[in-house]
C-alpha cells in the first residue's frame, strides 16, 4: 500500500487538492504498476507560523 504525502501551506482550494490526489494517484498507479485503490494520498496543511525556510518562518 503506497502512501503519497504532500505538505503545503494553506491556500489551495478543495478542487485543487482533489485534482492533485486524482492525478498523482493515476501517475503513481501507472508507474508502480499497482491498482489505484491500493494508493493513499495524505495532504497536510501546515500553517505558515509552523513552517520555516532559510531559518525564517514563512509567516514573518
Amino acid at each position: 500500500m503506497p502512501i503519497i504525502r504532500l505538505e503545503l501551506v494553506p491556500g489551495r482550494t478543495p478542487e485543487q487538492k482533489s485534482d492533485f490526489a486524482r492525478e498523482v494517484t493515476r501517475v503513481a498507479a501507472e508507474t508502480l504498476n499497482c491498482k489505484p485503490e491500493s494508493l493513499d494520498v495524505v495532504i497536510t496543511e501546515v500553517p505558515k507560523t509552523h513552517w520555516a525556510k532559510g531559518g525564517k518562518l514563512l509567516g514573518e
